[in-house]
């Protein structure tokens, strides 16, 4: 074997000093230069032009960083190998014990940060990565350069007191227009404020929230009860917006009907609520959907609503709902655009249709239909045909349909064409799924956000976020019944054909008083007789209920001295009737409310 050569002995000896130097300068260690990192301060750019892939996080540490961590490894190797030249068997017991404790530990160290970093790990991925990608053109950097080094973005970027940090190139050969608007655009921020900071040798743009929505919105803040007498009757008041401004729908000019999408707790009963009372207050009619039956207790009684609870009325009232809707198509064809313009009430008063949990509601719909149905009838029930046909007549009818779903999927409202009627949509607490199926024209979806009454108010292609209104039951009940007196008209349903073709009978505004389901054939009863037809009720409960619910039918005569309803008013009432004693525990008859 030949001894090596006096030359190559030399260059390997030049080698290996050049690699001391390096370890012991904190350099990468083949001797590239892959970031403008320092001995004393960390890197933020990729540097070497023809990076064949991403850089390693390493390469980025400032040089005294990478020294400490690799004279801690040589002293660590160097003390064992010494204490097991001198100690064998010491060593050897304690890599016999502690190796398996070593590597639980690590395991365990590892999996708690695995779990505790997914937050950050989707962030990277989400967001920040996106952004960087955007970014490394128009700053002049490496799309190899990792994001983590100059992007700053905090998990919770979209709060109100949240800010960003991009780090910049010294050179500043770069357009701020377009760094601004690519940043609001990848991170789906609005009004937010960006402050240049060039000067130094760390230029850098804090990015934050400008003009934010207020923290919470009451009725007894500051001009909230003159901004809700101002608004137009058919433009009610959703909440705040940026800057304080107003943010409402007018259902007269931008969309006819609303959908609000949000989980379970997202505060969407509440929204309805703080629209509902508007409406009411101005005299309109409501029709309350609700087959949890507890969603708005808050408008029992009051003038102008017709509250269902039971599915087998709220299935009687789409139909009949539907059969309003074609009475006022006919009128209005009647009429004429230029009446209508100039009177649009002409056709009859404003009716707003709250439909609670379209999910559940709908699937009780076909199941209640199945039951019912002969074999002559569809197969499809026919509430869900005429809330699909009131959602496609317009807004000439003066019919609107407040929509509530946990996931408004095209079954659940009974196809995509359905979706499409609901041009302003309100979102709270959503998955980005839910964002993507309700609202893809505006991308990327706003982060959400689980700030009490923060939503995301989507009307002609553009998201706002919104304060929402929020009234309490209390509140919401006053102010629908301080309305402008004797603005509210009786409130009556008729089934399909009731009207024939007297357009006088439609132009009066008033739906004609019919009887629901058999109310004629029934005739008159008084509550002794009525009792003995109502299951579960008391002559004394029936009594009671007189007295103190607001909901118990009108007499609709008298025999002497003794009060006379309608059979099919009093079954609609037990049917519709709170199941918990609300008012007075100790009423007797069953469930009286």
């Amino acid at each position: 074997m030949s001894s090596p050569s006096p030359r190559g002995l030399d260059e390997a000896l030049d080698n290996l000093a050049e690699v001391a130097g390096r370890f012991f300068a904190g350099q990468d260690l083949d001797g590239t230069q892959r970031t403008d990192a320092t001995f004393w301060r960390p890197g933020r750019r990729v540097v070497v032009k023809d990076a064949d892939g991403p850089v390693r996080r390493a390469s980025y540490r400032a040089g005294w960083h990478r020294l400490t961590v690799r004279m801690t490894a040589l002293a660590a190797a160097g003390g064992g190998a010494y204490g097991y030249l001198h100690h064998p068997d010491a060593v050897t017991q304690a890599l016999t014990y502690g190796a398996p404790v070593a590597a639980l530990a690590t395991a365990a160290c590892g999996a708690a940060y695995r779990v505790k970093g997914r937050e950050r790990r989707e962030l990277l991925q989400e967001w920040v990565e996106p952004l960087h990608q955007a970014l490394a053109g128009p700053l002049g950097i490496s799309e190899h350069t990792d994001p983590r080094t100059y992007l700053h973005v905090p998990a919770d970027f979209t709060d109100d007191d949240a800010e960003i940090r991009i780090g910049l190139p010294l050179h500043l050969r770069f357009s701020r227009e377009a760094v601004a608007e690519l940043v609001m655009q990848k991170l789906a921020l609005q009004n937010a404020s960006f402050s240049w900071r060039l000067a130094g040798r760390d230029p850098h743009l804090i990015v934050k929230k400008k003009d934010r929505p207020p923290a919470s919105l009451g009725l007894n803040d500051p001009g909230v009860r003159e901004l809700l007498t101002s608004v137009p009757e058919s433009a009610p008041l959703i909440g705040l917006g940026a800057g304080k401004q107003k943010v409402s729908v007018d259902l007269d000019h931008d969309s006819p009907h609303v959908l609000i999408s949000a989980g379970t707790g997202g505060g969407k009963s509440t929204i309805l609520r703080t629209i509902a009372c508007q409406f009411l207050h101005n005299g309109a009619q409501a029709h309350i959907l609700d087959f949890k039956r507890i969603s708005h207790t808050w408008a029992r009684g009051i003038p102008g609503v017709n509250y269902c609870r039971d599915i087998a009325e709220i299935h009687d009232a789409l139909i009949e709902l539907g059969a309003e809707g074609h009475r006022r198509i006919r009128l209005a064809e009647q009429l004429g655009d230029d009446v209508l313009a100039a009177e649009p009430d002409r056709v009859g008063p404003r009716q707003v249709i709250l439909l609670e949990e379209i999910n559940a509601t709908m699937a009780q719909l076909r199941r209640y239909w199945e039951k019912i149905r002969t074999s002559d009838d569809p197969k499809t029930s026919p509430a869900i045909d005429a809330l699909a046909e009131i959602l496609f007549m317009g807004r000439q009818v003066r019919l609107h349909v407040l929509l509530v779903a946990q996931s408004a999927t095209a079954r659940a409202l009974g196809g995509p064409e359905m979706r499409e009627n609901f041009s302003t949509r309100i979102l709270v607490r959503y998955t980005l799924n839910a964002w993507k199926m309700l609202v893809p024209e505006v991308h990327p979806a706003p982060k959400p956000t689980r700030h009490p009454g923060r939503v995301q108010v989507v009307l002609g292609g553009t998201a706002r976020e919104t304060q929402v209104l929020n009234l309490s039951e209390a509140e919401a009940r006053a102010w629908a019944m301080a309305g402008v007196p004797g603005r509210h008209q009786p409130l009556t349903l008729h089934k399909p054909g009731t009207t024939g073709g007297d357009p006088s009978a439609a132009e009066s505004g008033t739906i004609p008083e019919t009887a629901r389901a058999a109310g004629s054939e029934a005739g008159l009863v008084g509550l002794r007789a009525a009792q003995q037809e109502l299951d579960g009720m008391t002559l004394a409960g029936l009594r009671w209920a007189r007295r103190n619910d607001p909901e118990f039918p009108a007499p609709a005569g008298r025999s002497g001295a003794e009060h006379l309803y309608r059979l099919a008013d009093l079954h609609q009432w037990a049917r519709n009737r709170p199941r918990t004693r609300e008012t007075n525990p100790k009423a007797p008859g069953r469930s009286v409310a």
